[in-house]
């Protein structure tokens, strides 16, 4: 009766299933020979299993620095964004909201333009610029807006509400709004001539804090 010939897999599954082999037969360890990844010299067994762990070494290292990183950018973040809301409670008069929070919002964050529009204001802001402006189209956006948009400048009319419109590469769109099922009741624009700075697709949560901090220091000028 012919026979089938042992396959790697064969002899594979015997090592698994049998793990006393090699203490049985402990000289084969040191004679078996590898080919190092590093010049394809013959290695040991044991001095490849040390460049194994070494290579996992190295990745858990750079995945540690990126992590670090990663926890310097946010905590540099989170200290912009105390100073940003520390000077908005600074603020006496509510009339000098809008233009305090755009202000402090391009020194803190380095942004290079940004703009501010709101309505549904009280009747003693009415006339003030922040509460003129905005389009019935703008208003419609801004509230369909579910989260910051954010993305190439698409023309959307806002725009003009910045000092140098034709400045603005990429945009972040921030709506404001009293909850998160209320139609938005004001605009933030956010604009760089680095078409990367505000990419489709980035993540917003940043942006949602900023916009909900926003909103509820502008409600001091909302007509509730």
């Amino acid at each position: 009766m012919q026979t089938q010939p042992i396959t790697e897999e064969d002899i594979a599954q015997f090592l698994i299933h049998t793990p006393d082999f090699f203490e049985r037969h402990a000289d084969l360890l040191g004679a078996v020979q590898l080919t190092s990844p590093h010049g394809g010299r013959a290695v040991s067994l044991q001095e490849r299993q040390a460049e194994m762990l070494r290579e996992k070494i190295k990745v858990l290292e750079l995945r540690l620095m990126e992590m670090m990183r990663h926890g310097n950018e946010n905590m540099l973040i989170a200290d912009k964004l105390l100073r940003w809301s520390r000077q908005l409670f600074m603020v006496a008069r509510p009339v000098d909201l809008p233009a305090v929070l755009v202000s402090e919002m391009k020194a803190q964050f380095s942004v290079p333009q940004a703009a501010l529009k709101l309505w549904d204001v009280a009747e003693v802001y009415a006339g003030e610029p922040f509460a003129q402006g905005a389009s019935d189209d703008v208003k419609s956006l801004a509230s369909s807006l579910t989260a910051p948009y954010c993305g190439v400048n698409a023309g959307f009319d806002s725009v003009q509400w910045l000092d140098d419109p034709e400045a603005a590469a990429s945009l972040a769109l921030i709506p404001l709004r009293a909850g998160a099922t209320q139609p938005a009741f004001g605009l933030l624009v956010l604009a760089s001539p680095d078409s990367q700075r505000y990419q489709a697709g980035m993540a917003t949560d940043f942006l949602e804090r900023i916009a909900e901090l926003a909103s509820a220091a502008l409600s001091r000028v909302r007509d509730t």
